[in-house]
């Protein structure tokens, strides 16, 4: 049943945000405080698009991950996260009965927080956007970079990037000076702070079970006067993920991430040009796609995925 979650209702009620991939729900707590439901759904997004043909278990996988991640990386800063235990949940009249194995494994209760509206991507090697923008004005980010740099080099240390946190449609780059205007400049200081070191353990404990983490993006909120991490942290979705093994800088690098699904968007007689509609996907597409995740997943939280 889990494995053709495309969207959740509680009951009938629809969430009161749908995302790209998340479906959010609004919803008190015990104490009375304002919490989220958050489910992860089995739908993927390509460019800022959602694919009409999900892939099975992707949901469990995401939420699977970030709870690992939210564990392993608490000690560095606080975040949203309350439980997992949808059973409890149940009990405690947060969720109906009947939707429980629905929401198995791929729903988090979390606390509320406002929202800051920018990504915080830290990137440690020269891929994607960046790469480009190199290529073109030998900068990433307003970050004056070092001549004669491959596509996929590893940087001499992790750059912090930010970038709009977009509605619909494409995030933007920005410099670290526009995020402070939008954020405040003792948050803007924080969140680069915390990033960084977030993604340096990250990268660290990765390194040592066979996988590069290129680049991330981790999101920020406000609550109780505090900076605290939110949504997914670390996964295929957020993340490119590169098998060490195999790294070689000068071209692109297999990945274990949604790269290998944006590669075959791209290629063919007749490219996608990245706007709605998306294409329906092949079954090879899906299966590769879900084995990529399913290995990321494995192999950080040395875990079997059932």
């Amino acid at each position: 049943m889990n494995q053709a979650i495309t969207e959740v209702t509680l009951r009938g009620r629809p969430p009161d945000r749908r995302g790209k991939v998340r479906d959010i729900f609004f919803v008190p707590l015990s104490d009375g405080s304002p919490g989220l439901l958050i489910v992860a759904t089995n739908r993927i997004s390509a460019y800022d698009v959602v694919m009409p043909t999900p892939i099975p278990g992707k949901g469990r996988i995401l939420t699977g991950m970030t709870l690992f991640w939210l564990e392993l990386l608490k000690g560095i800063v606080p975040n949203h996260f309350i439980t997992a235990d949808v059973d409890k949940m149940a009990c405690d009249g947060i969720i109906p009965a009947d939707a429980v194995e629905t929401l198995r494994g791929r729903a988090m209760l979390c606390r509320k927080a406002e929202v800051l509206p920018v990504e915080a991507v830290v990137r440690g090697y020269l891929a994607g956007s960046a790469w480009k923008e190199y290529e073109k004005s030998g900068t990433v980010c307003g970050y004056k970079m070092l001549p004669g740099l491959r596509q996929c080099a590893a940087l001499p240390q992790p750059i912090f990037t930010p970038a709009t946190k977009a509605e619909s449609g494409h995030d933007e780059n920005i410099s670290f000076e526009r995020m402070a205007e939008i954020v405040g400049r003792d948050a803007a200081r924080l969140i680069l702070q915390k990033s960084v070191a977030l993604y340096i353990r990250a990268f660290r404990y990765a390194m040592e079970r066979g996988i590069i983490i290129a680049d991330t993006k981790f999101e920020w909120g406000m609550a109780d006067g505090k900076l605290i991490l939110i949504d997914e942290v670390l996964t295929p979705d957020s993340s490119r993920f590169w098998p060490k093994d195999n790294y070689e800088p000068g071209h692109d690098q297999p990945s274990f991430d949604k790269q290998y699904l944006r590669n075959w968007l791209d290629s063919g007689e007749k490219p996608w040009d990245h706007k709605p509609p998306a294409p329906e996907l092949p079954k090879e597409i899906v299966e590769q796609t879900r084995a990529r995740y399913v290995e990321a997943f494995e192999k950080l939280t040395g875990k079997k995925f059932e």
